[in-house]
């Protein structure tokens, strides 16, 4: 509201966007291109029509967002994804090299870039230690990889996670940081670290619908988030109330699906116990066990009041 009569130049090259910039800039430690966009479905889907050539392909976990959840953004663009099986919703070094085993000449589609997310589609996250592999594979491999982090708040803040920005900086090829997932009204921010991928990366930011003409909207969000360390406080809240409402489930006896590591955990229920909370609750039944129980997904946020996971509880 108070920059709402400031005449500023627009599609993100405004004096807010370029602060939030040089901040964020300060956590990667590294002068990588910072583009912002409308959300993370038009981040994935600009950055990996962007990256590859039409021939090639992008190999991504069966639960990736862009497998699962895009409505066939990426299959739209005229690129495949390779999908591997997955037990926590991690990718493996044995997977992609079977993918690139099976791709062997021109008449089958060249796999070219890696996708993973952190936080993953099930909660788990990512190690330095595992990153580094992956991208060290990647780099003899000739691959680029691409970290989808729309819940990149929760990750970072993870106790099951040693990563920073920096290091995402130094381990990936590109990678964006979502704000809508924590926090932000709209926005994500795209990180490019290897400089070949920014070439003329504001014409796919603009064909692809993800640059918004009042741009200030989202400098000005990550700007306030990336000032004081907010980004991360409103991450370690979401991780707070998921780690209270992980250990009250445990502590009625019930298991997960994965190990709670974030915002998000998937406790396995009976059905007729499913049935009896979604009358005062609204969640995602994740995953069908047998007959008699599936798995349910349950995502906290920096917005979670403590006292909706103590009711959870008391119905559960």
């Amino acid at each position: 509201m108070e920059t709402n009569l400031q005449q500023t130049v627009g599609y993100g090259e405004d004096e807010f966007c370029n602060e939030a910039r040089d901040l964020i800039k300060t956590y990667l430690q590294k002068d990588s291109a910072i583009h912002f966009v409308s959300g993370g479905t038009q981040a994935n889907l600009i950055v990996i029509s962007s990256i590859l050539k039409p021939h090639e392909s992008v190999i991504a976990v069966e639960s990736g967002h862009i497998a699962v959840h895009e409505t066939g953004a990426i299959e739209a663009t005229g690129h495949k994804v390779n999908t591997v099986p997955t037990t926590d919703g991690k990718i493996t070094l044995e997977e992609i090299q079977n993918i690139l085993t099976l791709h062997t000449d021109e008449h089958m589609v060249k796999p070219k870039l890696v996708y993973i997310s952190n936080s993953t589609e099930v909660g788990s996250v990512y190690t330095k230690a595992e990153l580094t592999v992956i991208y060290d594979f990647c780099q003899e491999n000739n691959l680029y990889l691409f970290v989808d982090g729309a819940r990149l708040g929760s990750a970072l803040t993870s106790s099951k996670c040693d990563l920073t920005l920096e290091d995402l900086a130094n381990l990936t090829d590109i990678f964006y940081i979502g704000g809508t997932k924590n926090g932000a009204l709209i926005g994500e921010a795209i990180i490019i670290n290897n400089s070949k991928l920014n070439e003329d990366f504001r014409y796919h930011i603009k064909q692809k619908g993800g640059m918004l003409a009042k741009g200030r909207l989202i400098g000005i969000q990550f700007a306030e988030m990336f000032k004081n360390d907010l980004f991360f406080e409103m991450g370690k809240h979401a991780n707070a109330m998921a780690k209270k409402l992980a250990e009250g489930i445990a502590g009625e006896g019930y298991n997960f699906l994965t190990v709670p590591s974030s915002n998000q955990i998937f406790p396995i229920l009976f059905n007729y116990e499913i049935e009896r909370l979604q009358e005062h609750f609204d969640f995602f039944i994740w995953q069908k066990m047998d007959e008699e129980k599936s798995a349910i997904r349950l995502v906290t946020s920096w917005a979670t009041p403590e006292e909706q996971v103590d009711h959870f509880l008391k119905q559960l």
